[in-house]
């Protein structure tokens, strides 16, 4: 099979049927074999029963899976990915505002330019929405300075992948809007773009919400870190946990010596507690302690996980 399109979506039952024919045009006009699987993430307006009916009539192009309620995006593509039989993998949304006519042309990078993952670009919105555009371009600004990946739009739905590829990642929580960095973490470093036609919502309402980029910024974090830090922990808290204790230890070092120097000089001095910076050295060894402390704590777990020596090998003789 050429092309598995997964399209996650949540209570988008007036675009589904428009969506699959659209689809199915694109790919016969192109001669690809293809399968359309559709996750179901919770969906309360009665998608899944169109979803039957295109399958009813599509038995080998159409494929489902429906969740029992709302997990988010990420399980549902993990879900998919895990099921995806096609050469090259595609990811689209259900609102029509990604286009299929845009698959051939990532197919072709993907096969003649020898692309891992393309992921699409937006260039120019038609969401209308000051409000959402602005924080898209800071947090995609901010997603290109951390991942080091020079994409303008790392969270467009519009992607295509190599098969291998989300075999290898595992999406989960909200790192849907990472997989590019996921696919880089897990060698598949040959990333592309391309600049997509975006079409207003045509049904429906939109999902977005502002705290997605509180959370996208978090999850941001977590995944640097874990890729910098995950595997040995030590480095980073016992690094800084030491530094921060050791600096403020000479601090106390200091103001005592401090009225040392005083009394053996027959100077009245001040009691040493009576010093903020006495307070402040303690607190700051304190600190330290604590985050070497965490930092052996993490090595503890992380040489007792099941998974801490494996590796994605891709020959051997």
């Amino acid at each position: 099979m050429d092309i598995t399109v997964i399209v996650p979506l949540l209570n988008e039952k007036e675009s589904l049927n428009e969506l699959y024919l659209w689809i199915e045009r694109v790919m016969n006009e192109n001669g690809f074999s293809y399968q359309v699987m559709f996750v179901d993430d919770g969906s309360t307006d009665g998608s899944w029963e169109v979803i039957e009916q295109l399958q009813e009539k599509n038995p080998d192009k159409v494929k489902g899976i429906k969740f029992r309620r709302n997990y988010g995006k990420s399980p549902a593509l993990y879900c998919g990915f895990a099921r995806a039989e096609g050469e090259i993998v595609v990811t689209m949304d259900a609102d029509l505002q990604d286009s299929p006519e845009e698959i051939p042309g990532m197919v072709r990078m993907i096969r003649e330019e020898g692309y891992d993952l393309v992921s699409g670009w937006k260039k120019k919105r038609y969401d209308g929405k000051l409000s959402k555009n602005i924080p898209s371009k800071i947090y995609n600004w901010t997603a290109r300075k951390v991942t080091g990946l020079h994409l303008h739009d790392m969270n467009c739905g519009l992607k295509a992948y190599r098969n291998e590829v989300v075999k290898n990642i595992e999406v989960y929580g909200e790192m849907h809007r990472y997989i590019p960095f996921l696919a880089k973490n897990a060698g598949f470093d040959k990333i592309g773009e391309k600049v997509v036609h975006h079409q207003a919502r045509k049904y429906g309402t939109s999902k977005f919400g502002l705290n997605r980029f509180v959370n996208g910024y978090l999850d941001l974090m977590s995944l640097w870190f874990l890729n910098k830090f995950g595997k040995q922990p030590m480095h980073f808290f016992g690094l800084w946990g030491s530094l921060m204790f050791l600096i403020c230890l000479i601090a106390i070092i200091v103001v005592g010596a401090n009225k040392l120097i005083a009394i053996s000089r027959g100077l009245r001095a001040p009691l040493v507690t009576s010093s903020p910076y006495f307070y402040i050295a303690l607190t700051g060894m304190l600190m330290g302690t604590v985050m070497f402390l965490t930092g052996f704590i993490g090595e503890l777990v992380s040489r007792s996980s099941t998974e801490r020596n494996t590796y994605k090998i891709e020959k051997e003789f």
